[in-house]
């Protein structure tokens, strides 16, 4: 739900992204992990902020839950509203990120038109996007169900719920493929870590 443009607004320009980087000696980027619920994401993201924190990096986590408790919650689960859902948490990641932080957005963002819509956001002002695909079978997830509630979706409590009543569209060629059935939660942030490394955001 695109907002009226204003006559009266006119964009600000300030510090350069390169100065920025500069003088913070850290790179922005959005690292933006993805996949069902109990895949791992949250669990994931949250290992890695403090992992970067620990190594005096700028890192700050977004997560799905709780975003919803503020900036999103006059949204719901419709696929109307998840897609705006994901447009905004696109746009507050991008401005974050642009403040050479490391950005880590934990959301199950179902949707390869959305994931698409927050890449582009982000193309759009030349800060890094990088899909992480959080990849747990059906089976394991629901077997976690720390929230119960795949088994609240199953007993049609739940009417609109990612991987049974609603679709999850996996990511085609995420930046990086993490499958938390056969990887562990310090296996998962090494390699994540490594990536970042190799490609000098950190």
């Amino acid at each position: 739900m695109a907002a009226p443009i204003s006559q009266n607004i006119v964009w600000h320009e300030g510090v350069s992204q390169e100065q920025r980087e500069e003088l913070t000696g850290q790179r922005g980027v959005t690292i933006w992990f993805t996949g069902l619920s109990a895949s791992g994401k949250s669990t994931l993201a949250c290992a890695l902020e403090l992992e970067l924190l620990q190594r005096k990096k700028r890192a700050f986590r977004l997560d799905g839950d709780n975003v919803r408790f503020g900036l999103n919650k006059d949204l719901g689960f419709s696929p109307k509203d998840r897609e705006e859902n994901i447009r905004r948490v696109g746009e507050v990641a991008k401005l974050v990120a642009s403040s050479c932080t490391a950005t880590l957005t934990a959301f199950i963002s179902p949707y390869l038109a959305d994931r698409a819509l927050a890449r582009k956001i982000h193309e759009e002002s030349k800060i890094p996007f990088l899909e992480v695909f959080v990849d747990a079978p059906l089976e394991e997830v629901e077997k976690r169900d720390p929230k119960g509630l795949y088994a609240k979706a199953r007993a049609g409590i739940i009417k609109e719920f990612t991987g049974i009543t609603a679709p999850y569209e996996a990511p085609e060629r995420p930046e990086l493929h993490i499958k938390t059935a056969e990887t562990s939660i310090e296996q998962g942030v090494a390699v994540i870590v490594k990536y970042l490394e190799d490609n000098k955001f950190i």
